[in-house]
């Protein structure tokens, strides 16, 4: 049985889900791109019932939007995705100092992984970074042990994903990014909570500075 099938197709529509999700997230499809029933159904060999279901829960996340040509990834709002990062900033500082306080042994081991694993890439791709520092992001989320916040900081990152290139693409960030993770594990492990959230601010205030200097480009283009 492969991983795409499963006791009445309950497998099928979840792993259908979880891949074109990862895909969207990791920029695979870019902004604009379609998602067509008939194609995807041919694609992963199941019928178009389940690819259907999977395209709405993608379009109920914020992932999807209705155009003209059916269901595709939603093009950049610019003044949004300002205002996430506003809320990210918040967020993620508070989540820093939330996972200082409340970080238990597992949490350090796999936060300690990460770091030594992404140090180890040799010049990643753009995917790669993103995908990597998603990873690292919800990582430090999981050692708050607050759900509630682990849920509201998932939901705003979907909505980063539409925007044009991964501010780590900008000469100097990934390395320097990477340094600022290293920072803020240390941190957490040592449960310094308010260097922990000075931290993760400075970290996201800068992705924002980047990130809006990429949106003007993009609107020269």
């Amino acid at each position: 049985m492969s991983e795409l099938t499963g006791h009445a197709g309950r497998v099928d529509r979840e792993a259908i889900f979880r891949t074109l999700r990862d895909e969207i997230l990791a920029g695979v499809h870019p902004p604009g791109t379609a998602l067509r029933e008939v194609g995807l159904s041919e694609r992963f060999g199941v019928s178009r019932t389940p690819v259907r279901e999977a395209l709405g829960r993608l379009q109920h996340e914020g992932l999807l939007e209705r155009a003209t040509r059916g269901l595709q990834v939603p093009q950049v709002d610019p003044q949004q995705v300002i205002q996430i990062y506003d809320l990210r900033v918040m967020l993620e500082e508070e989540a820093a100092g939330q996972a200082a306080r409340n970080r238990g042994a597992a949490d350090m081991m796999r936060l300690e992984a990460l770091v030594d694993r992404d140090r180890g890439l040799s010049d990643p791709a753009d995917l790669t970074r993103i995908k990597t520092n998603l990873e690292f992001h919800a990582t430090v989320w999981a050692a708050t042990h607050n759900r509630i916040l682990e849920d509201l900081l998932e939901r705003l990152s979907t909505h980063l994903v539409h925007t044009p290139h991964s501010t780590l693409s900008v000469e100097g960030r990934w390395e320097g990014s990477l340094d600022e993770h290293a920072a803020l594990v240390q941190a957490i492990a040592e449960q310094r909570s308010d260097d922990a959230r000075e931290i993760a601010r400075h970290h996201m205030e800068t992705a924002r500075s980047l990130r809006l200097e990429l949106l003007r480009k993009s609107a020269l283009d």
